[in-house]
């Protein structure tokens, strides 16, 4: 008499069950609705300050003066030469006052939400570090009203937006409602820009991350340029973030911690395609041998 007994076949965990969040994804994102209130916040009174620091126009003219004749003083270039090769294109004017117009917000934006959603942790430095420079900017903005070197007499440069357009400033800057066009130091379309590739370097992990350095690369030219920016101000905006940085540091471990979490969305992945390839595989045809347990003849 043989005695074979069969053990009962494990039920396949659920997908829900193999494919858990990390808790690092969990607990380090902060709440989204507090996320946001913060961000319009810091927004509205940037916006906000910025109009306070208008109507210093006598002011904005003697120091944009002045930083004209330091930038010829430590033998920068001019900015001439960078708006002369864009104005050999009508197109290329035009490309360039589009990528300074639409581009500095939804970018940034974007870099927020993406780094909110996939890396939490560096999410929270990389705001921190943005809401510092922007409020050493609108300080500098308040302190050091500067009219831009499309305004400047001295300078000889094109207005390139309202020449060519689009351009997101009134014609006439004293009676510009929409902006302050006496905030020209720092330029934060620079420092968010220069921001916005560090931060994607540090969080990924693509041979390719350095790449996004040719996004502040071409911030750069653009707004030098289409004359809404000196050298110096780009000059400082990396200056601030350059301090802000040391300050508000990445938290250690961060880049281990999360790429951690990625490998463990990864291996849910692989999880649930085994299993229902599993799944498909026992109740198609023939079942698979199953391993019996045979006991003593008797």
């Amino acid at each position: 008499m043989d005695s074979r007994t069969e053990p009962a076949e494990a039920e396949p965990e659920p997908a829900a069950a193999i494919r858990r969040p990390s808790p690092q994804s969990t607990a380090a994102r902060p709440p989204l609705v507090r996320e946001l209130l913060l961000v319009v916040g810091l927004f509205v009174v940037y916006k906000v300050g910025r109009q306070l620091a208008d109507g210093h126009t006598a002011e904005a003219f003697r120091n944009a003066n002045r930083v004209w004749d330091w930038e010829r003083t430590l033998h920068l270039p001019g900015e001439g030469s960078v708006q002369g090769a864009l104005l050999h294109s009508d197109t290329v004017v035009h490309l360039a006052n589009t990528y300074y117009a639409t581009v500095h917000f939804p970018a940034t934006v974007a870099f927020l939400v993406w780094m909110y959603l996939r890396r939490p942790v560096h999410y929270v430095w990389a705001r921190r570090v943005l809401a510092a420079v922007t409020a050493a900017a609108l300080a500098l903005h308040l302190t050091f009203p500067l009219a831009p070197p499309r305004l400047l007499a001295a300078a000889g440069l094109v207005d390139t937006g309202q020449v060519y357009g689009p351009t997101v400033y009134g014609a006439h800057p004293a009676t510009d409602e929409m902006a302050n066009q006496f905030a020209a130091m720092p330029s934060l379309h620079f420092g968010w820009a220069l921001m916005v590739a560090i931060g994607l370097i540090a969080a990924t992990r693509s041979r390719l991350r350095w790449l996004w350095l040719l996004h502040p690369l071409l911030t750069l030219l653009v707004i030098v340029g289409t004359a809404n920016h000196y050298w110096l101000d780009a000059i400082v905006a990396t200056a601030l973030l350059g301090i802000a940085l040391a300050v508000i540091r990445l938290p250690r471990g961060a880049r281990a911690t999360e790429a951690h979490g990625l490998v463990a969305d990864e291996a849910s992945d692989e999880a649930d395609g085994a299993a229902g390839n599993s799944g498909v595989a026992g109740g198609a045809g023939e079942k698979e041998s199953v391993p019996e347990l045979v006991g003593a003849r008797r």
